[in-house]
């Protein structure tokens, strides 16, 4: 297997300023560039860029079912290790603020690709899945 390399995602956001402080404060995410539309940040070292879009707050969640959940798509978010999502899913249980979707559980539990599993809001309405495995080698299990 290839070594990984970082992704990149831009996505719409109706608050730079929310965004920033949702993603720098709550995620801990790093601050790159940024411009009068749009932010850089490092997700767990992938490059994400929040692009402002008065309308983004605007659309409906469409969402399908998954292991008894209702899973928001489109989401987007990272695999980490367990002991970061764990961290995570401690902070954020621990912020009041937190707009969850899908509270840190253990899904498809004694099968295939068991995984631990979180889904968020940010202040504009798109949703992040943060996921581990006890076994990274179950991330692509059939």
């Amino acid at each position: 297997m290839a070594s990984l390399t970082p992704f990149h995602l831009a996505f719409p956001v109706h608050d730079l300023e929310a965004a920033r402080s949702f993603y720098k404060d709550v995620l801990g995410c790093g601050q790159g560039r940024e411009a009068e539309t749009w932010i850089d940040f490092d997700m767990f070292g992938h490059q994400i860029v929040a692009h402002f879009d008065k309308d983004a707050a605007a659309r409906g969640q469409v969402v399908n079912p998954v292991d008894g959940d209702s899973v928001p798509v489109p989401h987007f978010g990272v695999v980490l290790g367990m002991d970061d999502w764990t961290a995570l899913a401690e902070r954020l249980k621990a912020r009041e603020d937190t707009r969850w979707v899908i509270e840190p559980k253990i899904r498809f539990k004694g099968e295939p690709g068991e995984q631990a599993t979180l889904f968020v809001l940010d202040p504009s309405g798109n949703a992040l899945e943060f996921k581990a495995f006890a076994d990274m080698g179950q991330l692509f299990a059939t």
